[in-house]
Parts: structure tokens; C-alpha cells; sequence
């Protein structure tokens, strides 16, 4: 496991925790950062898997996956389960299609795709 990216991940979720928390009045920041932030996170969580950089491609299937998986009307259906956990999913995959979302997610993908092949190669 690159421990260095597990640092991201970290740093990432709780960026998008802290842009669900404070509110601006600019939907740029207050919802679609959250989403660029999101998509970030699956790059990262498949990164840690990875030695080498090319899963921008996987990371935006899956986003635009779990999106496209918003217009079953399940996710949605979940939010009245009576299970916490089952509610808490739901709410990590979102309920309510949008393209303004994966617009977001390209973006929060295009973004650290960018800033990890620009990075320096480090040695073990």
C-alpha cells in the first residue's frame, strides 16, 4: 500500500466533509466541490491499489456508474429503510440524478489525475 496516497485519501474526505459543513451561498463550492471532492476520493481509493497513475478512465466509470445508478430510484427508495447503515449508503451514493454531477466529477478527476502526473516520482 502507497501510505502516501492513504494520506490523501484522508485529506480528501475530510475536505469534503468540511464542504458539506460550511456553507458559502455558492453552489460551486457548497455543492459541486463536495462532488469534484467525491470523485477525488475513488481516484485515490483505486490509486492506493495502483503503482501507476491511469485510473482517471476507472475512477469516472465508477462515478458515473454510481450516478447513473441514482435514476433506479433505489438509492432514494433506501433513505426510509429503517437500518442506519443502509441510510448512511444511500446518502454517500446520492439520490437525485444530475449531469451538473458528473461534470463535477470529471473535474475532481481531471484535477488530481493532473496534480499525481505531474508529481514527482518518489522511491521506496
Amino acid at each position: 500500500m502507497d501510505w502516501r496516497w492513504a494520506r490523501y485519501l484522508i485529506a480528501i474526505i475530510a475536505l469534503g466533509i468540511l464542504s458539506r459543513v460550511i456553507h458559502t451561498g455558492l453552489a460551486i463550492f457548497d455543492k459541486y466541490l463536495g462532488d469534484a471532492l467525491y470523485a477525488a476520493m475513488v481516484y485515490a481509493l483505486l490509486r492506493l491499489r495502483s503503482r501507476t497513475a491511469p485510473v482517471a478512465v476507472p475512477a469516472m466509470v465508477v462515478t458515473v456508474a454510481i450516478e447513473l445508478f441514482q435514476l433506479t430510484m433505489i438509492p432514494a427508495r433506501l433513505l426510509s429503510s429503517g437500518h442506519l447503515v443502509v441510510r448512511l449508503a444511500a446518502r454517500l451514493m446520492g439520490t437525485q440524478f444530475s449531469l451538473l454531477d458528473i461534470l463535477a466529477y470529471a473535474g475532481g478527476i481531471g484535477c488530481i489525475y493532473l496534480a499525481d502526473s505531474l508529481a514527482p516520482v518518489t522511491k521506496k
